[in-house]
């Protein structure tokens, strides 16, 4: 059996063209000199405001499955698992998924009773997620715009075992994601009820086995996953810049800046 290799840098995971960071920067520092303007005034009124309404599960599960679905996995669980059997190819998309969804139960525990003990309003944190939703998907389509140039590293002197490969890089930050983290963390606080949040982890558990699915079916449907799934991200990414949008105005609204 040949080892396992080396999983290479996947295209779109390059930079951003200058224009691109310039749009993003630009976004931030607006919205920031918004918050930094209005928050004092907004937060004292922010009770007599109607609330900020409830996120549709559809639309947590598109903002999930975009962040931490398998659009990002097909390209580098191949690489890893080039020249490998059956056997250890399995072996490294289980240990993976069983790894991402670990942490993402860590960080959102974690995250979210750290989010709790600083009272923080329910319209910054709904503005957060706006803020991390809309940058993410808008990174997203412009790397489409990007060139991308594949890079020759040499493979390393020692072969890392399929458990190491799992955890890292297939499991981190392939599968969970900064941003998706951060994303999970403010549904779950935003989440009226027990009930709300359960349905929350329901949804990461189905995108969690999604990616099993992928991975333990990529080498027989890569050519179909590799030509759907890229357009599908496309068409979803378009959706999600927008409902980003939405979210941040809907927030500014609620906290009276807008």
């Amino acid at each position: 059996m040949r080892q396992p290799g080396t999983c290479r840098k996947a295209a779109g995971s390059g930079p951003l063209p200058r224009w691109g960071t310039r749009i993003l920067m630009a976004t931030m520092v607006i919205l920031a000199s918004l918050i930094d303007t209005n928050l004092a005034a907004a937060s004292e009124a922010t009770a007599g405001l109607p609330p900020i309404p409830d996120f549709p599960l559809t639309q947590i599960f598109t903002f999930l499955f975009l962040m931490l679905g398998p659009f990002k996995i097909i390209g580098p669980f191949s690489a890893i698992t080039k020249g490998a059997d059956a056997g250890v190819a399995r072996q490294i998309a289980v240990q993976a998924t069983l790894f991402a969804s670990a942490a993402l139960l860590v960080a959102a525990l974690l995250g979210e009773s750290i989010l709790n003990s600083y009272h923080i309003p329910l319209p910054v944190l709904a503005l957060s997620a706006g803020i991390i939703l809309f940058l993410v998907a808008l990174q997203n389509i412009l790397q489409q715009f990007t060139q991308h140039t594949s890079t020759g590293e040499a493979a390393p002197d020692v072969q890392p075992t399929p458990v190491m490969m799992a955890m890292t890089p297939l499991a981190f930050p392939t599968i969970v994601t900064p941003y998706g983290i951060a994303a999970l963390v403010v549904f779950l606080a935003l989440a009226p009820s027990l009930d709300r949040q359960l349905l929350i982890g329901a949804i990461v558990a189905v995108i969690m086995l999604l990616n099993l699915i992928v991975m333990l079916t990529a080498r027989n449907s890569l050519p179909a996953l590799s030509l759907l799934l890229p357009i599908l991200g496309a068409v979803l990414g378009i959706v999600q810049v927008a409902l980003g949008l939405q979210i941040i105005n809907n927030s500014l609204r609620a906290l009276g800046i807008l």
